[in-house]
């Protein structure tokens, strides 16, 4: 349960003021000064290096091998990231970033894109030297970062610096059960489900709102021909030479098309105590032939009242598999892990550091107008 962040435990994801003493003891280090704003409550940003490798596919390096080892057969060229550089749609690039890691044997990491990374269907993972996994760091682990980009909807601009990853640090393993979710939903609200009515089994359930807004708004599909985004313009292009507005038109449902991209919004509001963070799961075969969410980290202090944050909403990065599949209102499409922090984070997710997507409801990336 939170019990106001007076308590520390052994175990956890590490708090915003853990990672900068890690910065200072040189266990995240840098080619460049790590900026105060790359820490988050509960994450640290991850900044793409100056050069990026156009490859021919999709790699993990495997217990024998380092990134670059497994670069040298599959390279196609080397691109400069100093001045800019696109990034193609449905292409595959490596990039080193900026940053590196010396954990302790006790210390592991996760990486998840950021929200603004997944709202664009920009596809990227984490990738370490020796690694079996993408988005995890092992216990244990000294050396270079990597990101694996390929954008999906749109063709985007990067440079040196642009951070499309964030990096959560944890000590030790937690244990993650039912009944210790049931408790902390009890005692917090976890979101707006009555708790004898939470659908809790591996995580707390979400569902979709396809009944929209007064206007009857549901959701955006990316066009499929649309131009290039640059990644630093902030609120500067017109949603619709990007997406097409979905609209209710009297039933319940919508029907996904095999490959496209949507933006949808789920029903409930979403709160994370001062002393977790979440994770989305991104994808259950169960619930159905389609992806939830390639961004799936909520920072403590996501739908707090007490940072601005009454009533936010999740925002899903919805695309089909191989088949058109009909998506109902209110059908379940994922569900919330919630894991407790070592301690409460002396900053949490709010419009005190800026955070893009506190008392969101249904939201496109901040690089488009608002509608």
């Amino acid at each position: 349960m939170s019990d106001g962040g007076t308590t520390k435990f052994n175990t956890g994801i590490l708090p915003s003021q853990t990672l900068r003493a890690l910065v200072a003891e040189g266990a995240i280090t840098a080619s460049e000064p790590i900026l105060d704003d790359q820490v988050q409550p509960a994450s640290v940003d991850l900044r793409l290096g100056p050069v990026a490798y156009r490859v021919r596919a999709s790699f993990l390096p495997g217990r024998h091998a380092t990134v670059k080892e497994r670069l040298d057969a599959v390279e196609m060229h080397a691109i400069d990231l100093s001045k800019g550089a696109v990034f193609e749609r449905h292409c595959v690039y490596i990039v080193p970033l900026l940053e590196s890691v010396r954990l302790t044997p006790g210390l592991s990491a996760l990486a998840n894109p950021k929200s603004s990374t997944g709202r664009l269907d920009v596809f990227a993972r984490l990738i370490t030297d020796h690694g079996t996994e993408f988005d995890r760091v092992e216990a244990g682990y000294a050396g270079p970062l990597y990101a694996e980009i390929s954008p999906r909807a749109f063709s985007v601009r990067v440079h040196t610096g642009t951070r499309l990853l964030q990096l959560r640090l944890r000590r030790g393993e937690p244990s993650h059960d039912d009944t210790s979710l049931r408790a902390l939903h009890q005692a917090v609200g976890l979101n707006d489900t009555a708790p004898d009515q939470a659908n809790i089994k591996g995580g707390i359930a979400f569902t979709v709102d396809i009944r929209g807004d007064e206007n009857g708004l549901v959701g955006y599909r990316a066009r499929r021909h649309a131009g290039l985004i640059d990644l630093d313009r902030i609120d500067y292009y017109d949603p619709l030479d990007f997406w097409e507005p979905i609209h209710r038109r009297g039933r319940s449902g919508i029907i996904l098309d095999p490959n496209d991209f949507y933006i949808l919004a789920s029903k409930e509001s979403v709160v994370v105590p001062a002393d977790h963070a979440a994770e989305m799961l991104a994808y259950d075969s169960l619930v159905g032939e389609f992806r939830v969410h390639y961004a799936g980290f909520f920072d403590p202090g996501f739908g707090l009242g007490e940072t601005g944050g009454a009533g936010s909403r999740a925002v899903l990065e919805v695309r089909a598999h191989e088949v058109p599949f009909l998506i109902e209102d209110g059908q379940v499409v994922g569900r919330l892990v919630y894991e407790r922090l070592t301690e409460r984070p002396d900053k949490l997710y709010g419009q005190g550091i800026g955070s893009n997507y506190q008392s969101q409801g249904l939201r496109l990336g901040k690089q488009f107008r608002r509608i």
